[in-house]
């Protein structure tokens, strides 16, 4: 993705604005969107990432009961009452 916003940089102002300025300065915003697209695209998810809401370690309750019993029902344990 960053070759292609690179070469719509060079080709927009080494060759296309000789023949039309703006579709050099189309190209450029086109190549301009590319950057966040490409950051968007490679920090995305999947489904079933949960980077959110995972504490560092969790072999060691935390000391806070209605937190530790939370953990527990989403990672499917059974908790004694």
């Amino acid at each position: 993705m960053m070759g292609t916003c690179i070469a719509l940089f060079v080709l927009a102002w080494g060759v296309v604005r000789i023949w039309s300025v703006p579709a050099a300065v189309a190209m450029c915003l086109v190549a301009m969107v590319i950057p966040p697209v490409a950051a968007i695209v490679a920090n995305r998810k999947g489904p079933d990432d949960r980077w959110w809401d995972e504490p560092p370690d969790r072999s060691a309750p935390s000391g806070d009961k209605e937190s530790d019993r939370w953990w527990d029902e989403l990672e499917g344990k059974k908790h004694r009452r």
